[in-house]
């Protein structure tokens, strides 16, 4: 089974997350969704502030909602810091519960595969939906792994030294294709080195499910969704074998 992300994403993790990620979420990327979709809008995974923080900043009316609470915390630190004012959730996002209602629902990057299972994507989908205002959009960054690749880089450490002189490291240490085919394992070693050369290290499991195109849509279909699209990340159709793609879908008015 999965980790929870609020077990997985805790402690060194969390401190380590942001500083080794490959690739950051830019609000720039997401103000035309917003601006046509409407506001008030929410994140689902936030984690620690990208890009909800920017886009706050820039005026939107955003709440983020995720399931590890060390990610929430840094994310509210980050915005007292920046003297933001920021409303956040704590939940999953196949059970969350809120009483607000919002013109838009997305999150930032593919974290919707962290459900690994079609159970947990259909009832995601049923909460989007039914947080959503009628007529209000939501947009779900999907993507296919390229398993060769994913293969290539198995051992492969990502190091970065922060402004104390710590070494901070992740590497994949272990992965494997589950029977499904859409499933994927993986062990993953995060370290923390100080400058006088003491380790901290910890070894987490995730998983990691993806659909196609079609499976995507029916299922938002199946959740009461209608005008389901495919968009390139650049905002053009996806080709149908396209890897990564966003789901865009509208709640009927």
């Amino acid at each position: 089974m999965n980790e929870d992300p609020s077990q997985f994403y805790r402690g060194l993790v969390a401190d380590l997350y942001e500083p080794l990620v490959s690739e950051t979420a830019r609000a720039d990327d997401y103000i035309p969704f917003l601006e046509k979709s409407g506001t008030p809008a929410l994140e689902l995974a936030c984690g620690s502030g990208l890009p909800i923080l920017d886009l706050v900043a820039r005026g939107f009316d955003v709440e983020g909602l995720d399931a590890s609470q060390d990610m929430l915390d840094r994310c509210r630190a980050a915005a007292e810091a920046r003297g933001l004012t920021l409303t956040l959730h704590r939940g999953q996002m196949q059970s969350f519960e809120l009483a607000r209602r919002y013109r838009s629902i997305f999150l930032a990057g593919a974290s919707f595969t962290l459900l690994t299972s079609d159970a947990d994507a259909r009832d995601a989908l049923r909460c989007i939906h039914a947080h959503l205002e009628p007529g209000g959009s939501a947009l779900i960054p999907l993507e296919i792994p390229d398993v060769a690749l994913v293969r290539r880089v198995l051992g492969r450490v990502r190091e970065v030294t922060n402004a104390a002189g710590q070494r901070l490291r992740v590497s994949m240490i272990a992965f494997a294709e589950e029977d499904d085919g859409r499933t994927h394992s993986h062990r993953l070693r995060y370290e923390r080195v100080s400058s006088n050369g003491e380790s901290e290290v910890v070894e987490r499991d995730w998983r990691k499910r993806w659909w196609s195109q079609e499976q995507f849509g029916e299922m938002l279909r199946q959740a009461g969704f209608e005008r389901v699209r495919m968009r390139t990340p650049e905002g053009g159709t996806a080709p149908a074998d396209a890897p990564v793609f966003v789901a865009l879908a509208r709640k009927s008015a």
